[in-house]
């Protein structure tokens, strides 16, 4: 983390918070509090309401009954506020990189939208020199957090993200989110098709990142050590205690920035829009997808069905729910 100057994290709590789509709870019941500079996992298996959770947490999905705040703000009172203070890292379907797309496309593209929408009047008016000088820095910072060295790629910063091993892959989503210096950081299917060797790293980079003040809130299958654990499966609503990552939850109570980075106001869609739609990282609206969907709306995918596709799944039936709310 040296040389990246990151913004202090901030508080994320919840109380009974939940979430009801056209055929039941995609999560309800959890309750948790967690200081600045935590590392958060929402833990459970996929179905199970995690990705939706963290979408909620972050200013992207109105929940339908408890209380949650962040660094403050209420939700779903105060959603926007939410959102500028927060940013997506990998979340599918709503934070994607562009396959085509290069490395050094991805970051070049991150740090203008930065400055275009993150920076002030001021800023914006500094000769070019500078604003590029400004861009290189908060790129190279970012990088250098996310442990992610272009000239090890093979082809350095021109290597397509078609080419990228997977923790890679990750890696640079987290660069990106990054870039903006977001107070809190989240990202989906953390652990999900990655070696225990590949795990370990993952865990390490987003420890780190909250040591160094972030509030990191990470979607994963199983809860490491140390961290904040949450479920989110509307059977067992709840939080488990911070050091016990393998245990089961302890149900409590009944069952801004915009997405893919901090300053994409297009990226998250308001998943409270009429038909469930979203815009995705490039501004362009998408059809939102269901586990357990309205029939109005058609699935589409585009890749294999996993994990991630029932996450997927969940996270937009809870769009088009919330969307008629």
């Amino acid at each position: 983390m040296q040389g990246q100057k990151t913004a202090p994290g901030v508080a994320v709590t919840a109380a009974d918070l939940g979430l009801k789509g056209p055929r039941g709870w995609v999560f309800r019941g959890v309750g948790f509090d967690a200081p600045p500079g935590s590392l958060i996992a929402v833990a459970g298996p996929s179905g199970s309401g995690r990705t939706s959770l963290l979408l909620a947490l972050t200013g992207r999905m109105r929940p339908g009954e408890g209380r949650a705040t962040v660094g403050g703000h209420r939700l779903p009172k105060e959603m926007s506020a939410v959102r500028r203070i927060s940013a997506l890292a990998h979340v599918p379907g709503v934070a994607d990189l562009d396959p085509a797309l290069t490395v050094g496309e991805h970051l070049r593209e991150r740090a203008l939208l930065e400055a275009r929408f993150g920076d002030s009047l001021r800023a914006l008016l500094r000769p070019r020199a500078e604003r590029a000088d400004r861009a290189a820095r908060r790129i190279d910072a970012a990088l250098a957090a996310a442990g992610l060295d272009p000239a090890s790629l093979p082809k350095g910063s021109r290597t397509a993200v078609r080419d990228l091993e997977r923790l890679e892959a990750l890696r640079l989503s987290v660069a990106l989110a990054l870039i903006g210096r977001p107070r809190l950081l989240a990202l989906d299917d953390t652990d999900l098709k990655l070696s225990a060797c590949e795990r370990a790293a993952v865990w390490s980079l987003l420890r780190s990142l909250a040591e160094a003040g972030t509030t990191v809130v990470a979607v994963c299958a199983e809860a490491p050590r140390g961290a904040v654990a949450v479920s989110a499966s509307p059977e067992h609503g709840g939080r488990r205690g911070a050091d016990d990552g393998a245990g089961e939850a302890v149900p409590e109570g009944r069952d801004g920035r915009e997405a893919a980075g901090p300053t994409r106001p297009e990226a998250a869609g308001e998943p409270d829009a009429p038909g469930g739609t979203a815009r995705d990282g490039r501004g362009m609206r998408r059809e939102s997808d269901g586990d357990t969907r309205d029939p109005r709306h058609e699935p589409t995918s585009d890749g294999p069905s996993g994990d991630g596709d029932d996450d997927d799944k969940e996270t937009a039936d809870a769009l088009a729910e919330t969307g008629r709310a």
